[in-house]
């Protein structure tokens, strides 16, 4: 499924081919989130044009509503989102847990299971692990992700340590209810299972979570909880640290990050594969991505290397730039959106347009924004793959 075409020599970065039931991934790749079987603003044809590898859905919401039923007779959520493309699909943990964590009254937290209160429609439901893997399988996925304990990464450490046991334990019962899963519905094409590591800012706790999750056996390993402590500071050294402890030949996923220096940095320490909200939902606030032009097709030259923002400070006037679109200096700015794009409309719709939709709260707002986002972020993804086959990054 998973093979390493190039291994860097100037960094633990790795350029690969994923194979999957729906088609091929190139990585490192990223994800948007899908959350509801849907980009917002964006069609099924609008991400084919970006050329878009893959994308995540939201295993929680989708069996909130429209319910896994109405998944299952389309069949599948590719059918149903119109998408014929790879997906992965989320645990719903995450979801469930942040739910709990904000208000203990919706839910309670066990090592049997995880009973939540639905704020669809206020109605109770139990979510154990194989439950997880079974809405996972109904949803026809090419990657699943085990149901797991996320603490926050301030917990204590008696909460760490009974989060990283609940969650060794519930990747046994994941791993028991995929192989039963997979007899029982006679799949001969198999989807990829992942473990999620936990243990906070603690490198043993990580070392100790991931050895028992390595010794259960995935097709790839996700590093738990957020990458960032409480002030927003990268946690390099426990995302370092993670995935040297995972093997060689797995798919290492890096859930949640999604800032472009912080993506860069995680290529470079051997992290395949992202997947965030950033572009999509800073694109609906009109914040842009916008690449310096000078560096945004790469090109091999021996007198100035361009691929050498790589090796300096991640400093965003060096590469690339945010704007928020919002501001009153774009009334009148009437350069294109983005002059250098592969979509006519964001090459013939002007700043100034764009800033005026946003004012009158227009639709089509929302939808050039995140076009212009996600294809800043394929760029970017695509720039990385062809740096690390340069022997630049």
């Amino acid at each position: 499924m998973f093979r390493i075409l190039k291994q860097s020599t100037k960094s633990k970065a790795r350029l690969g081919l994923l194979r999957t039931q729906h088609g091929v991934i190139h990585t490192p790749f990223f994800m948007p989130d899908a959350t509801k079987a849907a980009v917002k603003s964006l069609s099924s044809d609008d991400l084919a044009r970006l050329g878009l590898e893959s994308m995540v859905v939201n295993t929680y919401h989708l069996y909130l509503q429209p319910g896994i039923e109405v998944i299952k007779k389309a069949p599948g959520v590719q059918a149903f989102m119109n998408w014929d493309k790879p997906l992965l699909s989320d645990s719903g943990g995450y979801q469930v847990f942040s739910l709990i964590h904000k208000n203990k009254n919706l839910g309670r937290i066990t090592d049997e299971k995880v009973t939540f209160q639905s704020p669809v429609d206020g109605s109770k439901h139990d979510l154990t692990p194989e439950k997880s893997i079974q809405i996972q399988f109904d949803l026809g996925v090419d990657m699943m992700v085990c149901l797991d304990d996320c603490p926050p990464n301030d917990a204590s450490e008696a909460i760490m340590l009974g989060a990283i046991e609940r969650t060794i334990a519930w990747a046994k019962r994941c791993k028991i209810e995929y192989d039963k899963q997979v007899k029982k519905r006679k799949i001969k094409n198999r989807p990829m299972l992942f473990g999620v590591i936990q243990g906070g800012t603690s490198l043993e706790l990580r070392r100790q979570c991931a050895e028992a999750l390595t010794a259960i056996g995935f097709n790839g390993y996700g590093f738990g909880a957020r990458h960032v402590d409480e002030g927003g500071k990268f946690l390099a050294k426990p995302l370092s640290y993670t995935a040297d402890l995972i093997p060689e030949d797995k798919l290492r996923f890096g859930l949640g990050i999604g800032a472009p220096r912080d993506i860069i940095r995680a290529v470079k320490m051997g992290w395949d594969m992202f997947d965030c909200v950033i572009p999509t939902r800073e694109a609906r606030h009109g914040k842009l991505y916008i690449w310096k032009m000078e560096n945004r097709k790469w090109k091999i030259d021996k007198k100035k290397n361009p691929f050498s923002i790589f090796h300096l400070p991640f400093s965003r006037r060096q590469w690339h730039e945010t704007i928020n679109i919002t501001n009153a200096k774009f009334i009148k700015d009437f350069s294109p959106i983005n002059p250098a794009s592969k979509l006519p409309e964001l090459r013939a719709y002007t700043k100034a347009y764009l800033h005026h939709l946003f004012k009158t709260q227009e639709p089509l707002a929302l939808r050039l924004a995140t076009l212009n986002n996600l294809e800043f972020y394929l760029d970017l993804m695509s720039n990385i793959q062809k740096a690390i086959k340069a022997g630049e990054l």
